[in-house]
Parts: structure tokens; sequence; C-alpha cells
């Protein structure tokens, strides 16, 4: 039987308990399993390689993105390297130039140095991306929304791109989450997300996630799961299932909430320039309302005349939005990414996409609305 998004995030991978009949996926704290001779098991043989908790976890995000394997990590850049792993030297990844800092550090800092490439290019500009495509090429790696400045990738004719060419098609769906997109069913072969952000949503966990559909890309990426070990212990995967069971309720209010928030700075004379794909100006808006369905709670502004000195002193004037490193949480954060989530990034080669020094991310959170917007007032006067 076929579940909505819903009943999924509800269900998809939990049963009762057999032995107690506990409702709660169990946490299985445990390392090893017995085995009744070598060899022969119940599924668990040591839990770097599974775990049922994880295991759980593992098989409900797979049903929200409508894949059939998933694969838990201990953190999105541990997902990343995973993905990584599947190149050898001499091939090249073509990917976005507006990325989110860590991604680039990973790329250029670890895995330049064993003869893999990466070039960056507009991912919104689909001329740009074919023409990005060389023999060498093995891997397209799109984020969209993109992070900071929420640039829209056309996620299927990408698909197509990638196909036409063989070449692996990746997507870090972390801004969106499943519940907005879904990167599979629009041609990519394998789905990433930073879990720590909206499918956990709560703050209190470090989490990655990989889902694809090909059994045999799975088992490359399970090889490397098990054989280098960045995978999550059980306490951290039953908090991310007790947080993906108001995964659709949280994101119907970040959506709702953004929406609110976007539409107040866009016309506030504090603000220069505002990111936000709901805005029917935005130029990648129709894309995204055809691959979206609603435009989330991420939110990124270029404060007008504000030097690096008046952008921080504003940042640090909230009451309600925290300034700190991360989103999707249900608290509404403030990030400064050029000095905290894209410091990693060079200067001239932010600044070219836009990630300038008063240029400020907002992750808006579920609290009462009105509040938001009056945190806002009091600290942009």
């Amino acid at each position: 039987m076929s579940y909505k998004f819903a009943t999924k995030a509800i269900h998809a991978g939990q049963q009762a308990d057999p032995t107690t009949g506990a409702v709660m996926t169990p946490i299985y704290q445990t390392s090893t399993y017995q085995q009744s001779s070598p060899g022969e098991h119940k599924g668990y043989e040591y839990s770097r390689g599974t775990n049922p908790t994880r295991k759980a976890l593992e098989d409900c995000l797979a049903a929200l993105e409508n894949g059939q394997y998933g694969l838990a990590f201990s953190s999105g850049m541990a997902a990343t390297d995973c993905v990584l792993r599947l190149l050898k030297p001499g091939d090249e990844v073509l990917t976005g130039d507006d990325l989110y800092g860590g991604s680039y550090r990973i790329f250029t800092k670890v895995y330049e140095q064993y003869g893999i490439t990466f070039k960056f290019v507009n991912t919104s500009d689909l001329a740009e991306v074919e023409a990005g495509i060389n023999e060498r090429t093995k891997l397209i790696w799109i984020e969209t929304p993109t992070n900071p400045t929420l640039k829209i990738a056309d996620l299927e004719e990408i698909g197509k791109i990638a196909k036409q060419h063989q070449v692996l098609y990746a997507v870090d769906n972390t801004f969106a989450s499943p519940y907005l997109q879904n990167p599979l069913d629009l041609g990519a072969d394998l789905v990433m997300h930073s879990a720590t952000k909206y499918i956990n949503g709560h703050s209190d966990v470090v989490m990655g996630a990989l889902i694809v559909n090909d059994e045999e890309l799975y088992k490359k990426l399970w090889f490397f799961y098990n054989a280098v070990g960045g995978t999550p212990g059980p306490q951290d995967a039953f908090l991310a299932l007790r947080g993906i069971k108001t995964l659709h309720l949280r994101m119907k209010a970040h959506s709702e909430n953004g929406r609110i928030v976007a539409e107040y700075l866009k016309n506030h004379p504090k603000i220069e320039k505002i990111y936000w794909p709901g805005f029917e100006d935005h130029p990648g808006h129709e894309i995204a309302k055809k691959q979206m369905r609603d435009f989330g709670g991420m939110i990124s502004v270029v404060l007008k005349d504000a030097d690096l000195k008046e952008t921080f002193r504003i940042s640090s004037q909230f009451k309600v939005f925290t300034l700190a490193e991360s989103l999707g949480g249900v608290e509404s954060l403030i990030n400064h990414p050029a000095t905290m989530t894209h410091g990693s990034i060079p200067k001239e080669t932010r600044e070219k996409v836009g990630v300038v020094d008063n240029l400020i991310r907002i992750s808006v959170g579920i609290e009462d609305a009105e509040d938001l917007i009056a945190d806002l007032e009091q600290a942009l006067r």
C-alpha cells in the first residue's frame, strides 16, 4: 500500500518492538550481537555496520525521499565524504559556484590533493552546466536552493544532462527537506542531507544521510560506510526518528513564517537585497514552483550601507533569533556566512556569487510570526 508523506514520517521503517510491544523504536545501545554459530546471526553483527535503531531511521529516510535504500552518517560531511570516495584520481566533479562552505572545504582542501578536480559553475544556468561537462566528469553535485544565496537549479533538466553524459548525479537536499522536494523523482541518482537540519529539526543531533534507488550504487556506498565507519550512534538515530515524526508539520510552519518574514523584509529601508525563491521576481521562482511544494524558511539579505562592523552590531542585537551556526531547527537563527558557515571560502571567490560581508542568512523558525517581525524591527532599528 502506498502511503502519503505524513503517514510515512510517523510509521515508515518502524514496527512495535516484538519483545515488549513498545510503540517507539528502542535505543539498541549495543556494540555487538550474539551469533548462534560463526556467521549465523539475526542480521546484525557489529554496530559500526548496522544497528536496529539506525536501520529503522534509514528505512524511514528512504521512504520519505521515495528511495529504496538509506544510509545514516555521523554528519552531513561524513555522508559527502562517502560519495566522494566513489571517485578516482583524474576524475572531475561539476558543482555549484554558490555552495555550503563545508562542501567547498572538503572538495578543495581534502580531495583535490588526491588528484580529483572540481569545476564550479552557475547551476541555475543549464547551458553552463552542459558546457562544464567533459570526458573526466564523473559526478554532478547540486544544491538547490543554494546556500546561502538561494539560487534554484532545475533538477529535472540537469537529470537529463547527467543521463545523457552517463554521469552520477547527486543532490544536496538539505535546504528543502524531503517534505518540500524529492530529487530522486526528478532524475537524481543520489540524495544527501545534513539531517542535523530540518530532518531532525531540534538542534540536538549532528547527522547526515544518503538515499539511493540503485542497488549496486547502494552496495558501493555501504562498503565505504562500513569500512570507514562514519556512522551515528543509536541515541542520535532515535532522536532523529522522533524529529522526523513532525517534519511535515514543522515544514508547513517554517514555510508560512518564511513567507511572512520575507514579505516584511522585502521593502524594509535597511535591506538592500533579499534572496527568497517565493518571490515572483526571483529568477528561479518558476522552477522552484515546479519542483518544490513550498518555498521554505531560508532567507538571505544584504544590509544597506552596512560595513562589517555594522553588520556585526545588527547580528548581535536579536532577542528571539539566535546568532549561531546551522539552520532548520524549530528556533529561528541568524548567521553571518562570510565569517561563519562560509568562512573557509576565499573572500574573492565568495563575493563573486554575492556572499558579501553585509549578507546575513536567516533560518526562520516556528515561533509566533509577530514576535519574529518585532525582533527584526528592533534589531534593524
